[in-house]
């Protein structure tokens, strides 16, 4: 009976779509897998059981991580939730600061930094700055736009129809503003309108066609004008959506009453819009208009500045940037989501944003050969796995894009264009993952548990979720510190030895054994299941054909468990003494090398795949690349 050896060197298609099984032609289809669940591929091709999670503190309610990175010693996270900032500073709460948005407004905000400033933005809240005045001090304040002569330069708009006039009743002082129709409403008291570009505040409104407001540059005449607008930021026609900085200008994307206008401040000026003559350095405001709507869900500066729409996908270019030099043209017509703010990020020089559908992850990439963007879907092959996304962010070490699901898990793409490596894989948890923050080379999720919401850090010596590690100076049995995991069946490892599993009563544990150092968290398996055999090469075996495992050698890295089951059902691979019902009196060291199982049985016309690991004991396990040696029966 004819054998067969077949050699899987690399995972870097990571887990593909069902609907692949009939493609074994496709290159996706021999690097890829039928389930990856709580693994991280590597660039290089090999994959691991996932990092635990590091429990760090208890987060005040559902919400959003966002990082503040001051320089490259001074890091913090921000974690906003219903009306409350705190601030972490390696892993401990520094401070907590009242806010403004609710908590069903966080999924909508939008931010960039500047320095030790944080800029943040809601249609429906004054935008905001988070002011770091020290290293445990932090205040919010206003954006405060550049004033001179009682002139504010912000942006300014005529929002009511071109043939409704306005009238002072004087040139200065307190005056009387006539409308020719229904213009005011009461919480116009406060904003600024422009006659004949000189500037007044509203102090009263008596109705729709009457106001009074006070003078703070004197006026032209009193006639009645056509030539008046009013501030385009206000509690009547809400706020700024998006923000962004690029080529020394700040960027403002759309508000809630123009959706599709976008102004750029004076160079090296951010807070001032003074259009002016339309000089070079002057501010620069335009519309975004064309066949579809264009409501500005995200500015991004990248190699042009991008302009992320619930329709389409913008470039604006001008080198630099200037009121005459200006150009806007469309890329690609996708769209981003229009009900939450899901940040783009860039990879290597390109911009990874999810679509409006919440389907598709895509790759907003410059080319030079067309002189214009693409947007390559890098979920083609994964639909599956993107399930209306949340939020996101890139770490750069490990070339992971991490996207937070409405289901609750994260999906994670490595990503590598270079080496052509697009690989995708779940993370479960038990609980639900409501947001994911990149600070530094640490990435942290916000996780709705059972018993509250917590701040939790991927931590890669870690093998347990919500985990707590302790040592001691002297071996001891009762371990405390586990309140967060109280009523909890945990996980322990001690000693470098698996213990089982153990329940947490009033905030600890209590070991069989006493140990110096602890490992304690929940627990969450891996899974690896392969895709089936799709062919049998030159034994004249196809599909439908009956195949059988003989062998299977796996080649592992520092690992210390592995399970595989190949069709009899999961199966302990011994590593010296390793057993999952024992506890040790020793660790099993880290195993690196090749280790071969054996299997029995058929399979015939079915995509049943030849073996399968799936295990949640907390110990280390990487596979590199996988040996099957099979028999193959032609038709």
């Amino acid at each position: 009976m004819p054998r067969l050896k077949l050699l899987k060197t690399n995972f870097t298609a990571g887990e593909v779509n069902e609907r692949l099984l009939g493609r074994g032609d496709l290159t996706a289809y021999t690097n890829g897998a039928r389930r990856l669940r709580n693994v991280q591929v590597f660039p290089t091709g090999g994959l691991s059981r996932r990092p635990g999670l590091r429990f760090v503190a208890a987060a005040l309610g559902r919400g959003r991580l966002v990082a503040f990175e001051f320089n490259t010693e001074q890091t913090y996270l921000l974690v906003f939730t219903d009306q409350k900032v705190s601030v972490l500073e390696d892993d401990a709460v520094i401070a907590t600061i009242d806010a403004p948005w609710a908590e069903n407004q966080i999924g909508s905000i939008t931010w960039t930094q500047s320095a030790d400033t944080l800029l943040i933005c809601h249609p429906e809240v004054p935008p905001k700055k988070i002011l770091r005045k020290d290293a445990t001090t932090f205040e919010i304040e206003d954006w405060s736009f550049f004033e001179k002569d009682g002139r504010i330069y912000q942006p300014t708009h005529k929002f009511s129809k071109d043939a409704i006039t306005l009238k002072a009743s004087a040139t200065s002082g307190t005056v009387t503003l006539t409308a020719s129709g229904n213009l005011f409403v009461a919480a116009h008291v406060g904003t600024r309108f422009r006659i004949i570009d000189k500037e007044v505040e509203i102090t009263a409104v008596a109705s729709t066609t009457s106001a009074t407001a006070k003078v703070k540059q004197t006026l032209d005449n009193t006639d009645a004008t056509k030539d008046w607008e009013e501030q385009a930021f206000s509690a009547v026609r809400g706020w700024p959506v998006a923000v962004c900085f690029h080529q020394d200008r700040m960027v403002v994307g759309g508000s809630r009453d123009l959706p599709n206008r976008i102004w750029l401040s004076k160079s090296s000026d951010l807070f001032n819009f003074d259009l002016g003559t339309g000089e070079d350095d002057e501010a620069i405001e335009f519309a975004i208009l064309s066949d579809q709507v264009n409501a500005i869900r995200a500015v991004f500066s990248g190699r042009h500045l991008q302009v992320f729409t619930s329709g389409a996908e913008w470039m604006v270019t001008g080198d630099p940037l200037t009121p005459t030099n200006l150009q806007l043209k469309r890329q690609t017509r996708v769209g981003s989501p229009v009900d939450r703010s899901v940040p783009p990020r860039d990879v290597d020089g390109a911009t990874l944003y999810v679509s409006r559908t919440g389907t598709e992850l895509r790759e907003f990439l410059f080319t030079d050969v067309e002189q214009a963007y693409q947007s390559n879907d890098l979920a083609i092959l994964a639909r599956h796995v993107l399930k209306n996304p949340l939020d996101q962010d890139f770490q750069k070490s490990s070339r992971l894009m991490y996207l937070v699901m409405g289901d609750g898990t994260i999906a994670t793409v490595t990503v590598y264009r270079q080496e052509q490596v697009t690989a995708w894989t779940v993370y479960e948890t038990d609980g639900d993952f409501l947001s994911v923050c990149a600070v530094g080379d640490d990435v942290y999720a916000l996780v709705d548990r059972e018993s509250g919401i917590y701040v939790e850090r991927f931590d890669a010596s870690l093998n347990t979720d919500s985990a707590v590690t302790a040592e001691s100076g002297t071996a001891r049995t009762v371990w405390g510190g586990l309140d967060h995991l109280d009523g909890d069946a945990v996980q322990v490892v001690a000693d470098g030895i698996y213990q089982g599993v153990l329940t947490v009563s009033s905030g600890e544990i209590g070991l069989s054994n006493p140990a110096s150092k602890v490992e304690i968290g929940l627990a969450y398996a891996h899974e690896i299941v392969p895709l089936p055999v799709f062919h049998a090469g030159g034994f004249g075996a196809g599909q439908g054909s009956p195949v059988r495992l003989v062998r299977g050698t796996f080649r592992l890295l520092d690992t210390r468990a592995l399970t595989i089951d190949t069709g009899k059902g999961l199966t302990v691979v011994p590593f010296r003494r390793f057993n999952t019902t024992e506890v040790l009196d020793t660790p099993t060291p880290p195993f690196t090398g090749d280790k071969t199982i054996r299997a029995l049985g058929w399979t015939r016309g079915d995509t049943t795949p030849l073996w399968r690991i799936e295990q949640d004991v907390p110990l280390p396990c990487t596979i590199l690349s996988v040996l099957t040696e099979i028999s193959a029966l032609g038709q």
